[in-house]
């Protein structure tokens, strides 16, 4: 950020000029103008936001009026800027904020929420406080067109309301996807009409390891809950308003436990019982895998009727990871498949599921997302590779003219742990800090710059095994979420160039922001003493995470890290 003031906002704006002059006061008789189509839901967000937390009306206002806040959808600005890009003008008379389209225009609003201070992130207003905008000049456009988040929703499931106030906070942070995890082996959690079962007996288990697999410690309790098909009506609407695209994941042929606890059928039922089977209460990868039959097909293309149905997004992730496939070595109708469709082996069906519902998908108009092991076969038309072990499937599909979306665990799931301390609750993987995460680069290095254009950007991941309500998942997402979203905005230098010293001075703000939204985050200096979980296991990892080269192209039936 250049300028002769530099402002405390995050992510990092690319052009910031400080003027001269005390800025705009807002007061009671402050006007909210909206014009351009599209300026309107801004407005109404604007209102809602900093009406509350100033108690101004900020009423409806003539467009050339003074004393007013003016929103405008200027499409002009979109060849300088683009769509998501806006700019922000300061003067004694009142804001200007244009953006290139509604989203830069939303997008412009979060800065100008953040340049009036922290208490403009409260619900209500607070005794004697002055309401005044600095006098910038700001010109912004983010460097990502995706620039996203997973939450985990089915190991530990989070009701309608915390996703919710997790769109605000993405929005907050100009993030712009919330990718949902919806099923696993330990939860199915959306409503299927045609399958009532799903959730009937798929969203619930009778209790839950407490900590990581191997501890000895139970929540000898039910968990459980699913959204019904109006609550993600009611998500995807909320995020629609915020700019935020709500992409669905609905895992196959692996992390089925859950399915083929309520559908017995779907499992492999001449290998295994699987009429014994119920929602897995433990972590890890579920042995229990989808049968490769007509029957099975037919049941999810049902199942994604319905999703695509409620989901907008041009994107649906399928999964497509962590499928063992014993089950399908001991089952004669799995080997027939697999000899009837002239794979190598049964490991081919995971690739041929991939293939198959990616087909289906693009058929109606839709793009696959998978986890970087559908890199095993032959990717269907148009699919996309969720990049998760590390930046190498990202650099292999790129350079096989395939879209990427980077999400290494090594570097960006937010689930692993924040420091080496004993203090830190339920130790899982990496230390990954606050500058870790700051320092992380999405493209990876190798790629022409023709390759390079297939990053989309990138994502932060949240698994839940080890977090059980919303403040576990606030600690592990925050502050670092922050750190993450300037990387996927902001035009930020190589890593080992980045101001961290800045930044760290601009969270001092945000961390008073974060107050304000009722955030738990992790405190820079450790966790609270409640923040702590003594006595329950983790799985560190030990070292500095690795990530190897490929040395020879991927074989079609194998995985991409043999």
């Amino acid at each position: 950020m250049a300028g002769a003031e530099v402002t405390d906002v995050i992510p990092a704006p690319v052009e910031a000029y400080g003027g001269p002059g005390e800025g705009f006061l807002l007061g009671p008789g402050t006007g909210l103008a909206a014009s351009g189509e599209g300026a309107e839901s801004t407005a109404r967000w604007l209102r809602g936001t900093l009406g509350a937390a100033t108690g101004f009306p900020l009423a409806p206002a003539d467009p050339a009026a003074e004393n007013a806040v003016r929103l405008t959808v200027d499409p002009r600005l979109t060849a300088e800027l683009g769509a998501e890009g806006y700019r922000l003008d300061v003067t004694p008379s009142g804001a200007d904020l244009r953006g290139g389209g509604p989203a830069g225009l939303f997008w412009g609003a979060q800065t100008l929420r953040q340049l009036l201070g922290p208490d403009a992130f409260r619900r209500a207003p607070l005794p004697g406080r002055t309401w005044r905008l600095p006098p910038v000049r700001i010109s912004d456009t983010p460097r990502f067109g995706w620039r996203g988040m997973l939450l985990d929703v089915a190991r530990h499931f989070m009701p309608k309301e915390g996703v919710l106030r997790y769109l605000d906070l993405l929005a907050a942070h100009k993030l712009n996807v919330l990718h949902l995890h919806l099923t696993d082996d330990q939860g199915w959690r959306i409503e299927i009409k045609r399958h009532p079962r799903l959730t009937e007996v798929g969203s619930w288990r009778t209790r839950t390891k407490f900590g990581h697999r191997s501890s000895p410690l139970w929540e000898a309790k039910p968990h459980g809950g699913h959204y019904t098909q109006d609550d993600i009506r009611e998500i995807v609407s909320y995020a629609a308003e915020r700019h935020i695209t709500v992409v669905p994941e609905i895992d196959l042929p692996g992390h089925s436990q859950a399915a083929i606890a309520a559908y017995p059928e779907l499992g492999n039922t001449d290998a295994v019982d699987t009429a014994a089977v119920t929602v897995r209460d433990d972590w890890g990868i579920s042995p229990y895998v989808l049968a490769p039959t007509e029957a099975v097909l037919a049941f999810y293309e049902g199942v994604l009727e319905e999703v695509l149905a409620l989901f907008p997004s041009p994107f649906v992730h399928l999964g497509g990871d962590e499928c063992p496939p014993d089950q399908w070595r001991k089952s004669a109708t799995a080997r027939a498949r697999a000899a009837e469709l002239g794979l190598l082996d049964v490991d081919g069906l995971r690739a041929w599921f991939a293939g198959h519902f990616g087909a289906w998908l693009a058929a109606r108009g839709r793009r696959m997302l998978g986890w970087d092991e559908i890199l095993d076969g032959p990717l269907p038309p148009g699919a996309v590779v969720s990049s998760w072990r590390g930046h190498r499937g990202g650099r292999i599909a790129a350079r096989a003219g395939h879209d990427v979306v980077m999400c290494p665990e090594q570097h960006v799931y937010l689930d692993h742990r924040q420091a080496p301390g004993e203090d830190e609750p339920v130790p899982i993987g990496y230390v990954r800090t606050l500058a870790d995460v700051y320092r992380f680069e999405p493209v990876p290095d190798g790629l022409t710059a023709e390759e390079a254009r297939h990053a989309l950007g990138a994502q932060a991941n949240v698994w839940t095994e080890v977090t059980e309500d919303a403040g576990r998942v606030d600690y592990q997402v925050f502050p670092r979420l922050a750190a993450f979203a300037e990387v996927a905005w902001s035009p930020l230098p190589a890593p080992a160039e980045r101001d961290l010293a800045d930044f760290e001075r601009r969270m001092g703000a945000h961390y008073r922001r974060l107050d304000a939204l009722g955030v738990a985050y992790r405190p820079p200096g450790g966790p609270h003493p409640w923040q702590r979980r003594p006595g329950v296991p983790g799985r560190p990892f030990a070292g500095p995470p690795a990530e190897p080269e490929p040395t020879a192209p991927v074989p079609s039936n194998a995985r991409p890290d043999t």
